[in-house]
């Protein structure tokens, strides 16, 4: 398939540009242990979590969802630091797209503060053109709410010259929702509707890329790097 040349690139940032499913996984462990719950599994954990925190926690928690919640960010500050990793080859692609005439932005679904703390950590700050995490925009992805907020000061419109690259449905479906070419990222096999994996064949995402390595040749493919 044939792509428009981005004028910007939005990633996601869990399990797109770094690996935070341990984090998430703890933390979720040890909230529906406090709440009484039946605590899920890592592959549960990943087959289930996609969207924000005031998407999600209603349906798990009721009426109590904003204490809930205040329970799982202080589990996951607990983990957030010491265990969050850079996913293989990501910094090396965002230091040639530093260098590329192309806008680079993050539109996640997790809180806006934490997503900005773990940018600082790992040094990363300076590579994005912008950040927009949960409760930034009005509504959270798959609306594009922040992807508005991101591209703002860019005149630039939701188009397929906009690139978005995340691992999730949320992501596909926000890309497709919202008129921007998709890119699914991630070891998965997209053919194989078996497992989790066949939920992203009903999504109209244009390229699956299964590492940065690959999405780095796409990006040379476009001279975008």
């Amino acid at each position: 398939m044939e792509l428009t040349p981005p004028k910007a690139v939005l990633f996601d940032w869990d399990n797109t540009l770094a690996d935070t499913w341990p984090i998430i996984h703890q933390a979720l462990h040890d909230t529906f242990v406090e709440w009484e719950m039946q605590p899920w599994s890592l592959e549960q954990v990943k087959e289930r979590v996609a969207k924000s925190m005031r998407e999600a926690f209603p349906a798990l928690f009721g009426k109590d969802w904003e204490t809930a919640g205040k329970s799982y960010q202080d589990n996951y500050r607990k983990y957030q630091l010491d265990w969050l990793k850079p996913l293989p080859g990501a910094e090396e692609l965002l230091q040639q797209l530093e260098k590329a005439d192309v806008f680079v932005g993050i539109v996640s679904n997790k809180r806006g503060e934490n997503l900005r703390k773990e940018l600082k950590h790992i040094g990363w700050d300076s590579y994005f053109d912008a950040v927009v995490g949960s409760e930034d925009a009005a509504r959270d992805k798959p609306y594009g709410d922040p992807v508005l907020l991101a591209l703002e000061k860019t005149g630039l419109p939701m188009s397929e010259d906009v690139w978005f690259v995340g691992d999730s449905i949320i992501d596909l479906q926000c890309a497709e929702d919202n008129g921007m070419t998709g890119i699914l990222y991630g070891d998965v096999e997209v053919e194989q509707g078996i497992g989790r994996l066949g939920k992203y064949r009903d999504f109209g995402f244009h390229v699956h890329v299964r590492d940065h390595a690959e999405l780095a040749s796409l990006f040379r493919q476009y001279g975008v790097i």
